[in-house]
């Protein structure tokens, strides 16, 4: 590789480069570098990020709303019996794929919790509107003089 440097510079040297811009491409190669190892870490850290709720991937707020559904749990040793009966007891297993009786959910499957999602969304929507639309009602009666608390 040193042999060929000689070549390089006698070829930059036609292309219109002086000896006095090698310091201008050893900066600038530094400055690629460090930006390309920022762009690296940046990618690599939202990709495995050891904090879990930070990453720079923005969440939808369904996401947000079921985060507690997705929480890592300590699951004690399959030998030890005694442990994973008290884990059992203190309801340790909800929100897994088996419950705290030790059988399957077979009736929460996608499209009925999609439904309740939208359900829910629909109820608290529901909700925003009443107490708009009697918010409005006791500030006209307000301004008529009526005393409403």
């Amino acid at each position: 590789m040193l042999r060929n440097f000689p070549q390089a510079r006698r070829l930059l040297r036609r292309m219109g480069f002086e000896k006095e811009d090698a310091y201008f491409f050893k900066q600038m190669g530094k400055a690629m570098l460090c930006t390309y190892t920022l762009f690296g870490v940046a990618w690599l850290w939202n990709e495995t990020s050891p904090l879990g709720w930070w990453t720079l991937k923005p969440r939808p707020k369904e996401e947000k709303e079921m985060a507690h559904l997705y929480e890592r749990r300590k699951f004690p040793y399959p030998g030890d019996e005694e442990a994973v009966e008290e884990f059992i007891k203190s309801g340790g297993a909800l929100g897994t794929t088996i419950g705290p009786k030790g059988f399957a959910d077979a009736n929460m499957d996608s499209d009925n919790m999609q439904k309740q999602l939208q359900s829910k969304k629909f109820e608290q929507e529901a909700q925003k509107l009443w107490l708009r639309m009697r918010n409005e009602v006791i500030q006209e009666l307000q301004e008529k003089g009526f005393d409403i608390e």
